[in-house]
């Protein structure tokens, strides 16, 4: 009798062990702002940069779903090449065997000028920037004070890095760049190109040599290669709206 009662014991105990787990374990939402792990926290944690102090990405501006991250991509294009999506808000870099790291970014007017395929001939560490004659014209209080140009640091609109986009040897005017701004990441913006968290233009940028091939594809391609060739591709869930 008391073999089989404590046969019965631990068949108890080995049942009520993964309910026991279950209830220890926390499960963080993967779209849920600001609610991320710690590993995801110490991705876009403050850091020192040609020193420059970035400051970290506050928890409300950041998601599991939208972290920097590997994810299947079936781009049929060698590793090494970048895919912009506009219309999805995210950037590929393609890793080979159908993946890619995928990061979220910001689309600006000029992020829907250009389509098509470039080259990277050059990035920049912290950028010069100068607002073009068309921003001075729209809203010359803002940009006539700087239109003469601002050096890189922490107040400059390319942020921490800059990579250009060249065709057929000339300046599209199209960057991707870092942002002072991680509010507007993920969103619709009225002016730029395409804006990231500086943490992730500073990790792109050094994944990136000179003379990569940038695929950018159109508003209406959104969400394009995110799913095997022959199946459907669910719509892309953009916020769109002007973040300034």
């Amino acid at each position: 009798m008391i073999a089989l009662k404590k046969i019965r014991l631990t068949m108890l105990a080995v049942l009520a062990a993964p309910a026991l787990l279950g209830a220890c374990a926390t499960t963080v939402p993967m779209n849920e702002p600001g609610q991320i792990t710690e590993e995801t926290r110490a991705m876009y944690a403050a850091t020192v940069d040609n020193g420059i102090e970035v400051p970290a990405i506050e928890d409300k501006y950041l998601s599991e779903y939208n972290k920097r991250q590997l994810v299947d991509y079936y781009a049929p294009y060698r590793a090494g090449t970048i895919v912009v999506d506009p219309g999805g808000k995210f950037l590929y870099h393609l890793k080979g065997d159908d993946t890619a790291m995928r990061y979220l970014i910001a689309v600006g007017a000029q992020g829907y000028g250009f389509a098509g395929e470039a080259t990277i001939p050059f990035q920049r560490d912290w950028p010069y920037w100068t607002p073009t004659a068309n921003m001075i014209k729209r809203d010359p209080e803002t940009y006539g004070p700087v239109r003469n140009g601002l050096p890189g640091g922490l107040e400059n609109p390319l942020g921490a890095r800059a990579l250009y986009l060249y065709k057929n040897g000339r300046d599209t005017l199209y960057r991707i760049h870092g942002t002072p701004s991680p509010w507007t990441v993920g969103h619709a913006t009225s002016s730029g190109c395409i804006r990231m968290f500086n943490q992730d233009s500073i990790h792109l940028a050094a994944e990136v040599p000179n003379g990569t091939k940038v695929v950018v594809l159109t508003k209406e391609q959104a969400g394009k290669w995110t799913t095997p060739p022959g199946e459907a591709v669910a719509s892309a869930e953009t916020t769109d709206g002007d973040a300034g």
